[in-house]
């Protein structure tokens, strides 16, 4: 409510603007595809404002419409819109050589995240030849709490800021093994503190264990984090620790954004 209320009385909000862009927010991983009738469930639009804010996207290309179904879909067009960002993200290209490094000594799953809100979401993504489509395409937004990355960016917050977080943020169970319980969640943040890189097995994916350190800035304000994706038929959390934990945090502190 209360950002609603600033949006009325800032004079340089386009309220047309921001609903246009509820059309493009409505798709993600498990909403591929839209109708009419979702999009006014998924932005909250009145009938006749969705169809024309879809219909302008639509024509401007950024969506494509099922002749015979007449529901929508994101156009490849939408893919500039990321592409344009990478480009802008000083973080991203900063850290890419040093990703391409940690994966030819890893052999694994390389990722790299950046905190939005109470998310994180994947920036950078360098699988190898077990990752699944999922866990290799950029933009996924994952709850903090629930990943490894978020956790170890918000382990480099106040003790306050933590406790907040882990007290209201959101979690989602996305496998049988992902934590429910707050208080176990703030236990693996504030130990990652202590230990300077987070881990966690089963998370997001069943079988996956995962090794995340922070990216720090030059004032040692968490920016994002490097995360490694080990299979979990092959890799226990203890080994992970030993082997590719001090590979993760070195990656990471050698990259240090001065902006």
């Amino acid at each position: 409510m209360a950002n609603a209320k600033a949006r009325q009385q800032d004079t340089l909000f386009v309220t047309s603007l921001e609903k246009g862009m509820r059309i493009l927010e409505a798709f993600s991983e498990d909403k591929t595809e839209l109708g009419l009738a979702d999009l006014v469930k998924v932005t909250g639009l009145e009938k006749s404002a969705a169809q024309r804010y879809a219909n302008t996207l639509y024509e401007l290309g950024y969506l494509e419409k099922n002749p015979e179904t007449r529901r929508f879909r994101p156009a490849v067009k939408y893919l500039e819109m990321a592409y344009s960002y990478l480009w802008a993200d000083y973080l991203a290209q900063l850290a890419m050589p040093r990703l391409i490094d940690l994966s030819r000594q890893t052999s694994q799953t390389i990722n790299m995240a950046e905190p939005i809100g109470t998310d994180i979401i994947y920036v950078v993504r360098m699988p190898n030849h077990r990752t699944n489509f999922g866990a290799s395409a950029i933009g996924r937004r994952v709850p903090a709490l629930v990943a490894s990355s978020g956790r170890i960016i918000l382990s480099r917050q106040s003790d306050q800021a933590i406790r907040d977080a882990v007290n209201n943020w959101p979690i989602r169970q996305y496998t049988p093994r992902t934590t429910m319980d707050r208080g176990v969640i703030l236990d693996n943040i504030l130990m990652a503190r202590e230990k300077g890189y987070c881990t966690t097995q089963g998370q997001v994916l069943p079988d996956e264990v995962n090794v995340a350190a922070p990216i720090c800035s030059i004032d040692g304000i968490p920016v994002g984090a490097i995360h490694c994706s080990l299979p979990s038929i092959r890799w226990t959390i203890e080994r992970a620790e030993a082997e590719i934990a001090p590979l993760v945090v070195e990656a990471a502190q050698s990259i240090v954004p001065s902006r």
